[in-house]
């Protein structure tokens, strides 16, 4: 069986998983292959499981490989190993691996083996040795495509923290963490303490548990705490005397001094500069469709702020805020040190620029400070 990620991931943190076998996990993100393994022990330790790991420093590991699997513990039902190396096996050995698949499939053993590799293409997955783990076995593609599949596997993992962020909170987590996988993780992981921590302490009290949150006495999950894009707020400012909402409303309103004020304060209390460029982006791009004719309403504008947003829109031209996409991307690069010029600098000009105050007579001075 050959399944990506985000199709097993699901399966496998249900209560009843067949796990003997081979499991083969190829893939470049290694946090993936950690939540397998993750998903995989609860039900390795229910049933009595042995876990080693090998790793494997020639060919002739296998043979380790083999002879653990073989092995029979007084005090273990059976044994689970986690094979790493990117060694692969001869042609004595891939026919072992067949028959040990075969065996698990009839009951004859219990043994479980999950080799993790580095991303497999499809040339090497026509290889022999690909043959046992894809015809007897389950293939796992640890490797995410797109940003659909890392929001997905992100929404699981809220899941599995007892939390339900709105589609705005998503927006600010990925954008706060520069749609970088682990870090939005570590995010989530924060936030269930902050607001979910009665559920933590269920899961961190039963070692014998899954991840999922389920009640004790009941298949049904237990009921997520929802946040809202100012529960996400509160967690990820610091101790700033200006939020990015008061930011926000400054801008829209045009008042360029209470801008400067703000972008000087968060810049003193070391505000995330991911978060500032994420509130001018958000309502830079919403100005814009405003102008391009679309409905307040459809664009999710409440109704108490769609008032200043007409104001701010008033005070644009099109011509003007054509400028305002490359000007934000010119912000993004220097939070990410790929440009000379300071980001707090560009955040103010572009938060200024919203407000209606412009630096520059030409918008040509932003690509000429790289």
């Amino acid at each position: 069986m050959q399944a990506t990620f985000i199709q097993a991931y699901p399966k496998i943190l249900q209560p009843s998983v067949a796990v003997p076998g081979l499991w083969l996990a190829h893939g470049d993100e290694p946090l993936l292959s950690q939540w397998l393994i993750d998903a995989l022990r609860p039900h390795w330790r229910a049933q009595n499981y042995a876990i080693k790991r090998i790793e494997l420093v020639s060919v002739n590991s296998w043979q380790e490989v083999l002879s653990e699997l073989g092995s029979q513990s007084l005090f273990d039902d059976a044994s689970a190993l986690i094979v790493t190396g990117n060694h692969k096996p001869d042609k004595a050995v891939i026919t072992e691996l067949e028959r040990f698949a075969v065996d698990a499939q009839t009951g004859a053993h219990s043994h479980s083996l999950l080799w993790l590799t580095p991303k497999q293409d499809k040339r090497a997955q026509t290889n022999k040795w690909f043959a046992p783990f894809a015809y007897y076995g389950h293939v796992i593609d640890c490797n995410l495509y797109n940003e659909q599949q890392r929001q997905q596997l992100l929404q699981i993992q809220a899941q599995q923290f007892g939390l339900t962020l709105s589609q705005e909170a998503w927006q600010l987590l990925m954008s706060h963490t520069e749609h970088h996988l682990l870090s939005a993780y570590q995010t989530l992981w924060r936030l269930s303490y902050l607001f979910a921590p009665q559920l933590m302490a269920i899961n961190d009290s039963d070692d014998n548990s899954h991840s999922t949150n389920f009640d004790n006495n009941s298949s049904q999950p237990l009921t997520n705490v929802a946040l809202d894009i100012n529960d996400l707020q509160a967690a990820l400012v610091s101790d700033a005397q200006f939020s990015v909402f008061d930011l926000s409303d400054a801008m829209l309103a045009g008042n360029s001094a209470q801008v400067a004020k703000i972008i000087f304060q968060l810049k003193a209390t070391d505000e995330p500069t991911t978060l500032v460029l994420w509130a001018i982006s958000k309502d830079m791009r919403q100005i814009m469709l405003l102008m391009d004719g679309q409905d307040p309403q459809a664009l999710g504008i409440w109704r108490s702020k769609q008032g200043l947003y007409q104001q701010a829109c008033r005070r644009q031209s099109k011509a003007q805020i054509a400028a305002w996409p490359a000007l934000l991307y010119k912000c993004d690069q220097a939070i990410k040190g790929l440009v000379r010029q300071p980001a707090w600098e560009l955040l103010l000009q572009a938060a200024l620029e919203l407000s209606g105050r412009r630096l520059f007579k030409t918008p040509s001075i932003i690509a000429n400070n790289s």
